[in-house]
């Protein structure tokens, strides 16, 4: 991976997993179903609050605390799952930021929330 920041959370979460012989457990599938499972929780975190509070929730230190701990969950599974299939996430991202661009034109998308076409 291209980011350092990244390469060095990728080669922690292997060591620490290779650590407790996780990597038996840390098939694709798995790592998958772990990464929508953290999501929800992440989901359930913001579930009832108005856009307006969840805007602000970070400021709320017992909210905040619990929302940033699922955001890390998110990161380690989504971290792992693309170290075991072998996806640079960096230039995964890259290269779907560049084709969002190419469906997503300023000039139609500004300010719409609109799906592109054969999206």
């Amino acid at each position: 991976m291209s980011d350092p920041g990244i390469d060095g959370l990728v080669h922690a979460l292997r060591r620490f997993a290779d650590e407790r012989d996780w990597g038996q457990f840390h098939t694709p599938k798995n790592l998958a179903m772990a990464l929508a499972g953290e999501v929800g929780e992440l989901l359930a975190e913001l579930q009832w609050l108005t856009p307006e509070e969840s805007a602000r929730v970070m400021t709320d230190p017992e909210a905040g605390g619990r929302v940033r701990a699922e955001i890390g969950d998110v990161m380690i599974y989504l971290v792992r799952l693309a170290d075991a299939l072998g996806v640079d996430l960096v230039e995964a991202a890259t290269d779907k930021l560049a084709d969002s661009a190419r469906r997503y034109p300023v000039e139609r998308a500004r300010g719409s929330a609109a799906k592109a076409p054969g999206a």
